[in-house]
């Protein structure tokens, strides 16, 4: 029989209420444009700043809490809207979620740059170590498994790897489950990181109107470095319902 859980008291119920009123407060700022400073966040909630402080001790815990719970949230939106595509299909699943992905980016864009333009210091292990348990990484790579284990697309070998690479693959610091990946085969987390920085860079670019906007409007730009991947991840001889696919999401905006 397994262990009974103690049931949760009043008081954690509370605490747990308070912080999903801190992110759904800090959220409405961002949607304002207005500044997210714990002394705004606790007037908005109507307690002092030093009342907000036993729950985020600084600004920084509040941007990461805010920041884990905004991701985690439009994360379950691409998961949800890509469930429409049967769970043996992650490649379109895929198509569906990276479209959805800048559809967040776009249309929240201060959402966006809290969750993915947070910089974490070199020396902060604590911050790094919150990064890798990101629920958009994990999501956007467990599908990227899911079609490697379908397609059995190519990645390098350790031997190949710049000995960087190499060391980061082994020990990976990145939003992705690694355990189930033999040793010999982790440059695969190689394709990984290089396709997520093809997806985000180009996002971001869109995102920050770091681009021009007849491009940002026609999606071109973000669709042509999608489609770009297909044959690296063995889905090229899938390109055409796979383009149709995004198509039909980026029309949705």
């Amino acid at each position: 029989m397994g262990q009974l859980r103690a049931p949760v008291t009043r008081r954690e119920k509370q605490r747990e209420a308070t912080y999903d009123e801190i992110v759904a407060v800090s959220a409405q700022l961002l949607a304002e444009g207005a500044d997210l400073s714990l002394r705004a966040v606790a007037g908005r909630m109507g307690m002092t700043a030093p009342a907000l402080y036993r729950y985020v001790a600084n600004y920084q815990q509040l941007v990461d809490l805010v920041a884990f719970e905004l991701d985690k949230a439009a994360t379950a939106e691409w998961a949800a809207a890509a469930e429409r595509f049967p769970e043996d299909d992650p490649a379109a699943r895929l198509a569906v979620a990276c479209v959805r992905f800048r559809n967040w980016a776009l249309s929240k864009p201060r959402e966006f740059a809290l969750v993915f333009a947070n910089p974490i210091a070199e020396a902060d292990s604590q911050r790094r170590e919150l990064l890798t348990v990101s629920t958009s990484g994990h999501f956007f790579t467990d599908l990227l498994w899911q079609i490697w284990e379908q397609r059995r697309f190519p990645f390098p070998s350790l031997d190949e790897l710049d000995p960087v690479i190499r060391d980061a693959v082994l020990d990976p610091l990145i939003p992705a489950r690694a355990e189930h990946i033999p040793a010999e085969d982790r440059g695969l987390l190689w394709i990984y990181m290089r396709s997520w920085s093809a997806l985000y860079g180009v996002v971001t670019l869109e995102s920050t109107g770091h681009c021009d906007p007849r491009v940002i409007e026609s999606g071109q730009l973000f669709r042509a470095t999608v489609l770009d991947w297909l044959e690296p991840l063995g889905l090229g001889d899938d390109r055409e319902r796979l383009a149709a696919i995004m198509d039909e999401e980026l029309a949705r905006r």
